[in-house]
């Protein structure tokens, strides 16, 4: 039988521009986020309605109490904070999120609060090319602080950004539009830095503004398994996992670059600007504990250089997220598991060794703030959904959380991807993963009725028996 804290910290999350709807409403500004979607709207859904929680936030909430959740995780939209992202404070966004703030706390949630979750103000993009200027960094410090500031009194666990790690990855959404990959890596490693200068300096104005506040970055974890058991491909299973998900945390907590990336940096010749001053702040900023996203493992063998491609050049065999890079690694399918209809390699003993790895690595407490499995549900006639493969998937995945904690790892919580059925960036509302289901379609809005699906009473019963009834 799986065994948790009594404190445990069930829970589940979503994001603003995948949940919010509203994008235009009481001043809120476009972000990036909800311009691409634009661009996909004769294809799929956007960010215009999405799943309608802005007009429906306190319904919504009430389906959260009475699934049982301790917390709810979430993020806040930077646009409909401050428009334009550095400029005037919009006091009807500050109300919007103290109304849903103090609904949950009525309820006996617990907020836990992500302030940027790929929705970067698109006017940033065009005054700055967003994370590539140095303003852009101290715009986020400011509207950070106005957050801690308006919501601190409550609200006492962050995340400063979601999945960095992989959304410098993704062009789209670091607005990237560079053709010659040489200078798309230099403009990606400057975002990157800059972020992290952002990321330090949001961790201390929480210590300083937030009595008793947490805070820590949410990082899209990688476990990566060699192809064969040749030495080299060994190491490139370290390497992917390095490059993708450990530098970044290795920056996080000793404030500057591990030495294979700022080899890698150097040898693509694109070491990002740094100025007086940035080594001890980013030293100084403790984060406070990790959030980890997981949904699959990777396998990967040693990809040689050639005449053609140099070390560190990169190519892009399916999406950005699982690039290949000369000199280190070169992504294979894994014979050994099963995969979602989207791709996704299904894999619950990578969560366990997830948290074993940077439990170790770090010593720092642990929550699971994303965990799900994106599929195409089917709503029956008499308005059922029998989601049974999505209760195989959690219960693993859950099971694995309670086996990392008998390995001694300090897992407090666990809140999966997502408490209802969101927008998907790339598949609408295709791809679901919610314990709720919104009767909508991409190009139909229908009554965005809220449906309970299967998972939800099994997942209200692993909450009352505190994972016992697994």
């Amino acid at each position: 039988m799986a065994k948790f804290p009594e404190n445990f910290l069930w829970g589940a999350s979503s994001s603003a521009f995948q949940i919010e709807g509203a994008w235009d409403e009481d001043g809120k500004g476009k972000t990036v986020a909800d311009y691409n979607s634009f661009k996909r709207s004769h294809l799929q859904a956007d960010s215009k309605v999405a799943s309608d929680f802005y007009h429906r936030y306190q319904e919504d909430i009430k389906l959260m109490k009475e699934l049982g959740l301790k917390i709810y995780r979430f993020s806040i939209s930077w646009a409909r904070i401050i428009p334009d992202g550095d400029g005037e404070i919009n006091q009807k966004g500050i109300d919007f999120y103290n109304k849903v703030i103090d609904c949950l706390i009525e309820h006996g949630i617990m907020p836990v609060v992500t302030l940027y979750h790929f929705d970067l103000p698109y006017a940033l993009v065009e005054k700055y090319n967003g994370w590539e200027a140095r303003d852009c960094v101290y715009a986020f410090e400011r509207y950070a602080k106005v957050c801690f500031q308006a919501f601190g009194d409550r609200v006492k666990y962050w995340q400063v950004h979601n999945e960095q790690n992989l959304m410098i990855r993704v062009d789209e959404r670091m607005n990237i539009n560079e053709s010659d990959p040489w200078k798309a890596d230099k403009i990606r490693a400057q975002m990157d830095y800059h972020m992290f200068v952002a990321h330090a300096l949001a961790v201390n104005a929480c210590h300083e503004l937030v009595q008793d506040g947490k805070v820590g970055p949410a990082v899209s974890s990688t476990c990566t398994y060699p192809s064969t058991n040749k030495p080299e491909d060994v190491w490139a299973a370290k390497m992917n996992d390095w490059f993708k998900t450990n530098y970044c945390l290795d920056m996080h907590y000793t404030g500057e670059y591990p030495g294979y990336y700022m080899r890698y940096l150097e040898e693509r010749n694109i070491v990002p600007i740094m100025e007086e001053g940035d080594k001890a702040l980013l030293k100084s900023a403790k984060m406070d504990y990790i959030a980890l996203n997981y949904y699959r493992t990777l396998s990967v063998s040693y990809l040689p250089v050639d005449e053609q491609n140099p070390i560190g050049s990169r190519v892009f065999p399916t999406n950005q997220v699982d690039f290949d890079q000369y000199g280190y690694f070169k992504h294979d399918k894994n014979p050994h598991l099963e995969a979602s209809e989207y791709g996704a390699q299904i894999d619950p003993m990578g969560l366990r060794m997830v948290l074993n790895e940077y439990y170790q690595r770090y010593r720092l407490p642990l929550i699971v703030t994303e965990n799900g499995l994106g599929t195409a549900d089917v709503l029956t006639e008499d308005k059922k959904v029998h989601d049974d493969y999505r209760i195989d998937y959690l219960r693993d995945h859950i099971q694995a959380c309670a086996l990392a904690i008998e390995d001694g790892v300090e897992l407090f919580g666990y809140s999966p991807w997502a408490v209802m059925d969101i927008l998907s960036s790339h598949q609408g509302f295709k791809k679901r993963y919610g314990f709720i289901y919104i009767d909508r379609d991409d190009h139909d809005l229908k009554n965005l009725e809220r449906i309970k699906k299967d998972s939800y009473d099994w997942y209200k019963h692993v909450i009352e028996t505190n994972g016992g009834a697994l």
